[in-house]
């Protein structure tokens, strides 16, 4: 059988063959491919402990190409993460550890969930980023109680994806040292060979963002990914980029051929690549008992590098008491802010746009949150979102909080969730709502992973104004708010702001996203006691009729000024009506059913005011006739221009409730 290395790896390929064929569902290419890739790096570079799997400075590993789990698996149940054998033989099924891409917080040992090509790439950069945050804040000369590094393997598929160079562009910026990636190099894709789409010279393209490119010139030369691997640990100056020659179903009939990708080999064809390789064609599932001695092996090292380390942190928290006890609460991720406290920032104003309000909260949050860190796209000043006491974070400067992630809106949202999923950190990321279309899919996977990023949105309608429909949000809001288990906030003032970001930064659950006003916003100090009640239920009786109320108008941001209007309107010709304000449509559903019945009574006729689409808004008013919204893009002229002819006016509503009597 060779060496014991040679052992592993063969193996590690053989387990994830037999879970694809055993779930005739899969890919089996990957694996066969890669699986030397995946020895080198957890024999003799990985640091972790499947004891505990959450161990804060463990190495982290990330399959870009989540295609290729059932690897993943392999690894794992080798590594010791308590992934039986008989959890491989469910590989795909329902209610099983071993799903069809990695799923973080499904499988012990995965530390981001990935699939969507392009977006574990970027996540590991937001995890090489937290790493030197942390350990520039927390670091001291005799102490690295931060001190880890970042590893995976990437695909010709991540590097096509626009969100990969985004974030290798970054990562070569802000030179990341720490972050060490293994190209797949196998020359195949799904329709094909790379020939017919992907011919660039990925080498230079790397040198050119700034990081270090080596070359393995077969998958089975494991010493020469080894000393790859130490020389790109030697050079902290830059990312490293290893890329190896591979074959896809190395060994097997169908090897380097796009039949070997996604489905399984055939047992007669998976029997023949067992034979080929010198492994018993009759068996599956099989793990020779030295590959299981050489892992168990592995297991008190990996117990002595956790132990080591609390001990480590104990002295540290004898030197540092502030510091220890500041790392510990923001690992514990129950940070807690004053509502009043925000509030109050607000004090003697009368009209402030939401986009300020945020701003001027996170100066705040800054001080109160130290673990709190983020940026824009390049639009800091716009978002409001520069934190200015904090500093700036950079390749010199590594313990500033503001990170500038350039126009990358992409990759920034990838980031954020890296930064989110390393822990230790409360990560946002900002842009234009319009431009939220290009990093919706983070979102989606930060909602998926239920990842505690934060995402800021400002210029949230088409009061925006002269910059016309290409950057007038319609969409947007909804589209957001359809995504499970994320929260969508649109604050109507300062003081629902403020409510807003403190559910942001006290919710670990999923990412909360800000969707806030450019222009000014009447602040709501006479109902301030309604907003502190009700602003954190999602949705609230804002402005109560002074009677029995005939009907109920929900609005949300700049809109509750106008269905304000509209009540004082009503209320002259008699008609009395209740004004709930719902910044968050979302956690209003999460309240008990008395309590949205006392919002929203039965039997009183519901109407919704926003700037957005009507799609949606019938789930409360029961018909289509009773939203007025915005179903056509934007235009350009002054923003007030553009809300009173696009219909959002309190006499609109008005005569919109006036029409159902």
């Amino acid at each position: 059988m060779g060496t014991i290395h040679e052992a592993c790896v063969k193996t590690l390929r053989f387990l994830a063959a037999d879970e694809v064929e055993k779930a005739n569902s899969g890919h089996p290419g990957f694996p066969l491919g890669t699986a030397p890739l995946m020895y080198t790096f957890w024999d003799k570079f990985m640091r972790y402990n499947p004891a505990d799997p959450k161990w804060f400075n463990r190495d982290r590993f990330i399959l870009s190409p989540g295609h290729g789990s059932a690897l993943l698996y392999a690894m794992l149940h080798l590594a010791g993460y308590g992934l039986t054998l008989e959890e491989l033989k469910q590989f795909r099924q329902w209610g099983s550890r071993t799903p069809g891409h990695p799923e973080y917080g499904v499988t012990p040992g995965v530390d981001v969930s990935t699939g969507p090509l392009g977006h574990g790439f970027a996540m590991g950069v937001g995890f090489a980023l937290a790493e030197t945050m942390l350990a520039a804040k927390y670091n001291k000369p005799e102490f690295n109680i931060i001190d880890h590094f970042t590893y995976g393997i990437v695909s010709d598929g991540d590097l096509m994806e626009g969100v990969a160079s985004e974030a290798a562009s970054l990562a070569g910026t802000l030179a990341l040292g720490k972050l060490i990636y293994m190209y797949d190099d196998n020359k195949i894709t799904i329709e094909g060979t790379t020939e017919i789409a992907f011919t660039e010279d990925v080498e230079t393209r790397f040198r050119g963002y700034g990081w270090q490119v080596l070359r393995v010139e077969s998958s089975e030369d494991l010493e020469g990914m080894e000393k790859a691997v130490k020389e790109a640990q030697a050079d902290l100056s830059r990312p490293s980029l290893i890329i190896v020659r591979t074959h896809i179903g190395y060994g097997s009939p169908k090897q380097d051929s796009p039949s070997a990708h996604g489905e399984p080999l055939g047992m007669d064809a998976l029997k023949a690549t067992k034979e080929k390789a010198g492994w018993d064609p009759e068996q599956c599932f099989a793990v020779p008992e030295e590959v299981k001695t050489h892992f168990a092996d592995k297991l008190v090292a990996c117990a002595k590098a956790e132990e080591d380390w609390n001990e480590m942190v104990k002295e540290y928290g004898k030197a540092y008491p502030e510091l220890v006890s500041d790392l510990l609460a923001s690992l514990s991720g129950n940070r807690r802010v004053s509502l009043e406290e925000l509030e109050s920032l607000f004090e003697g104003k009368t009209s402030v746009a939401t986009r300020a309000a945020s701003g001027d909260i996170l100066q705040k949050l800054a001080e109160l949150v130290p673990e709190l860190a983020g940026g824009s796209a390049d639009l800091g000043p716009s978002n409001k979102t520069v934190m200015k006491a904090c500093g700036y974070y950079s390749k010199e400067e590594r313990g500033g909080r503001n990170i500038h992630f350039g126009v990358r809106e992409h990759a920034m949202g990838c980031v954020v969730n890296g930064m989110a999923a390393h822990g230790g950190l409360i990560p946002y990321g900002a842009t234009f709502l319009v431009f939220s279309d290009f990093l919706r899919p983070t979102v989606r996977m930060a909602a998926l992973m239920g990842l505690q990023s934060v995402f800021v949105f400002t210029h949230d309608s088409i009061a925006v104004g002269e910059d016309g429909p290409t950057h007038q949000p319609i969409e947007q809001v909804m589209s957001l708010r359809m995504i499970p288990n994320s929260i969508v906030f649109r604050p109507a003032d300062a003081l629902e702001t403020a409510a807003a970001w403190k559910f942001a930064v006290e919710h670990k659950d999923g990412p909360v996203s800000l969707c806030l006003s450019r222009q000014n916003l009447p602040v709501l100090h006479e109902f301030s006691k309604a907003v502190r009640e009700g602003a954190l239920r999602g949705g609230y009786v804002l402005s109560p009729a002074k009677d029995v109320a005939k009907a109920v108008v929900i609005a949300t941001g700049s809109e509750v000024k106008i269905a304000l209007e509209a009540q004082k309107l009503l209320a002259e010709d008699g008609i009395e009506i209740a004004v709930v304000s719902m910044p968050s449509m979302e956690v209003f559903e999460q309240q008990n059913d008395e309590y949205k019945e006392n919002v929203l009574p039965k039997f009183v006729p519901v109407f919704a005011v926003e700037a957005g689409v009507t799609l949606g808004w019938t789930r409360y008013t029961g018909r289509a006739d009773r939203v007025l919204g915005i179903d056509r893009f934007g235009a350009s002229a002054p923003g007030g221009v553009v809300m009173e002819r696009y219909g959002l006016t309190g006499k609109n509503v008005a005569a919109m409730v006036k029409a159902a009597f």
